[in-house]
């Protein structure tokens, strides 16, 4: 049993209310205490008979402390890259001339499956632990790129090996076979979409947390995804989706429909769209650095906000598109693309990231919660919109110092 004490904090953004000249106190992996110094309890029974008995006092320095970041959008699973992929698109080269090139998703499967596990792995670690020291302490986390049944297990398995290692973030693993059809199943469309239904189950089994559907032009229709994700529902993983990333074909409304956790991208979203979602309570994912790839206007995020839709925030990692890791630079961007205060975005990367994933025991700082906690390199978070990518000194994982 630890009982640690974090003091000197000169700013404490808890995900609700912000203090000054603030502390908590975390038991174990959890908090037990946050809020003024000057209200610090002398004992906490059951935990602490004097305040002068903790096995750890911490001083901060006067720094911002807020909870960590959650990012409710990411592709970490992959082998390669597509950066000659990037170039031609921003040469001005057609998404068909980039196919008949070798690029796109497919792309990706193929070099993905030629690669070892231990290759996979070491180079899935590697990013993984970039989030965390950029003070991301949860990271959703989506297979895809694999699209056998074997393959994908295999990804949810690693991520939930890779969860248990020291200084990793928590991970939050869904199961999106339903990302593109593969190569092998052309002219097989039906038969693959019955195969990832069957294959849903065992996700659940290997340890996946949601399932994800691709609802878009060139991936899957509406109605293929309403029934992957009922089938994933049944199996017992909470749903999400990509919906209005490039068209409007019904994702956000069966989103809505099928009672998604979130709905992702949203880039195409109208307002009938957001009334669905809102109605719901279906999450909006939106994604800012993805967002800068598009020739399209940015999510009507304020929107979304205006018609009660909680927002949460994603850094779509993906290796065809953003190669983002930092949620601090997400921010940021949200700020100067959304027009959101720094306020709404970091409650959107924590309390909305939280909501997006259906997890109730992180995204703040309150007795309770997961001891998650960041200190940043400042003393105010309007540092947020001013840095692109706030520092992160010291980051604690339930309780937990993270090496770096």
């Amino acid at each position: 049993m630890t009982v640690r004490l974090l003091t000197n904090i000169g700013r404490l953004w808890t995900g609700t209310d912000v203090c000054s000249n603030a502390a908590v106190l975390i038991h174990d992996d959890r908090i037990v205490w946050a809020g003024p110094a000057s209200d610090l309890p002398q004992s906490v029974p059951g935990i602490i008979d004097d305040i002068v008995d903790v096995d750890h006092v911490e001083n901060l320095g006067g720094g911002l402390v807020t909870p960590g970041l959650i990012d409710a959008h990411s592709h970490p699973v992959y082998a390669g890259n597509r950066w000659a992929e990037l170039a031609m698109r921003t040469s001005g080269s057609s998404h068909s001339a980039i196919t008949a090139a070798g690029g796109g998703v497919n792309s990706t499967v193929t070099v993905t499956r030629g690669t070892d596990p231990w290759t996979l792995c070491n180079g899935v670690r590697e990013r993984l632990r970039q989030w965390i020291l950029a003070g991301t302490t949860t990271v959703e986390a989506k297979t895809g790129y694999h699209l056998t049944r074997d393959g994908e297990l295999a990804d949810i398995r690693m991520l939930r090996s890779l969860e248990g290692e020291p200084s990793m973030p928590r991970i939050h693993a869904t199961f999106l076979a339903a990302h593109i059809l593969p190569p092998e199943f052309f002219g097989r469309r039906r038969d693959y979409i019955e195969a990832v239904r069957l294959w849903a189950g065992d996700a659940a089994v290997a340890g996946a947390d949601s399932i994800d559907v691709y609802c878009d032009e060139g991936h899957f229709t509406a109605e293929e995804a309403r029934a992957l994700l009922l089938t994933g529902k049944r199996a017992g993983l909470k749903a999400r989706m990509h919906a209005c990333a490039n068209e409007r074909i019904g994702a956000a409304q069966v989103a809505a429909e099928v009672g998604c956790a979130s709905a992702d991208l949203l880039t195409q979203a109208n307002d009938d769209d957001i009334k669905a979602l809102a109605h719901a309570g279906v999450t909006a994912t939106v994604c800012p650095g993805s967002a800068l790839n598009s020739s399209r206007a940015p999510a009507p995020v304020r929107q979304m906000l205006d018609r009660g839709v909680t927002v949460a925030l994603g850094t779509d990692h993906n290796p065809g598109q953003c190669g983002i890791t930092s949620m601090p630079l997400v921010i940021g961007l949200s700020v100067a693309m959304f027009g959101l205060s720094v306020t709404e975005a970091l409650r959107a990367a924590t309390l909305g990231g939280a909501a997006a994933l259906r997890v109730g025991d992180r995204g703040s700082l309150a007795p309770g919660m997961l001891a998650d906690i960041v200190l940043w390199d400042a003393d105010h978070e309007g540092a947020f919109a001013w840095a692109f990518g706030l520092r992160a000194l010291r980051i604690w994982r339930g309780g937990v110092p993270v090496q770096p």
